[in-house]
């Protein structure tokens, strides 16, 4: 019996707590886990290289050959952009599979900012952003239908436990 696969794509600026929840999801479905962050620096390390666009188009591959073998995938990445929010969807639609949006946010800016000053990078190498870096970067406002989960005032387990009954309110 083959389970159909899907593509999990969290989306949200640096220090949300996308990775958190993205790992934790991937688990609880036994999801691969595909993790920008450890795409990028790995080119970095091994190609030394400016990663650019590069990082995406290849998580894009890997996303999709997971798929193609039945297997979900929970991409973990800023995805801020229209282009790259584009290019996920295309990646399920190519592999007949359905795409879930979720954008993950910190409506809290001084616990957001609290976040992204005292967080440590779990990726050798990866520098991470500064709060001015990330309150500069360029996130396109949503046009499309997404599950928005604010991990503001919630703890991981119960935003785990929110997304869970998002994502089965939309299978029902």
């Amino acid at each position: 019996m083959t389970m159909k696969a899907s593509l999990y794509v969290f989306s949200g600026l640096p220090g949300t707590g996308k990775t958190a929840l993205s790992q934790r999801l991937a688990s609880r479905i036994q999801a691969f886990h595909l993790r920008i962050d450890t795409v990028e620096q790995a080119l970095r390390d091994l190609c030394g290289i400016d990663v650019e666009a590069e990082g995406y188009r290849l998580a894009y591959r890997i996303a999709a050959d997971n798929l193609s073998l039945g297997v979900s995938v929970v991409a973990d990445s800023c995805n801020p952009i229209e282009l790259t929010r584009s290019a996920w969807e295309t990646v399920a639609r190519d592999s007949q599979t359905r795409c879930v949006n979720i954008e993950v946010i910190c409506s809290d800016a001084a616990e957001h900012r609290r976040r992204v000053e005292t967080r440590k990078s779990t990726v050798t190498g990866l520098t991470l952003p500064t709060w001015e870096a990330v309150t500069r970067r360029e996130y396109h406002p949503w046009t499309r239908e997404r599950i928005v989960i604010d991990t503001a005032r919630q703890t991981e387990n119960e935003c785990v436990e929110e997304l869970l009954s998002k994502l089965k309110s939309l299978a029902a």
